[in-house]
């Protein structure tokens, strides 16, 4: 599962500052800034969470999964699985 967000809105969305952090040299190795990111080349499900809800996001999945025949419908929109 790739769950893609772009950098910009992780630091955006970061609580704990790392990205801010890492951006001022306070953190090394960190992915993205001075360690190199390579997104998935053939995930099995891309989920792209920009402008997505988490509710959409979870719909994507649970729509996903029933495709396959992974998981019974035994969750709801509204509370997870």
């Amino acid at each position: 599962m790739f769950v893609d967000t772009p950098f910009e809105e992780c630091a955006r969305r970061d609580p704990k500052g790392l990205y801010a952090r890492a951006l001022n040299g306070e953190i090394k190795n960190f992915t993205g800034v001075d360690s190199p990111y390579e997104a998935p080349e053939t995930p099995e499900i891309h989920l792209q969470t920009l402008g997505k809800s988490a509710e959409e996001m979870v719909d994507a999945l649970e729509h996903w999964l029933n495709e396959r025949d992974i998981a019974e419908d035994q969750y709801d929109s509204g509370g997870g699985i």
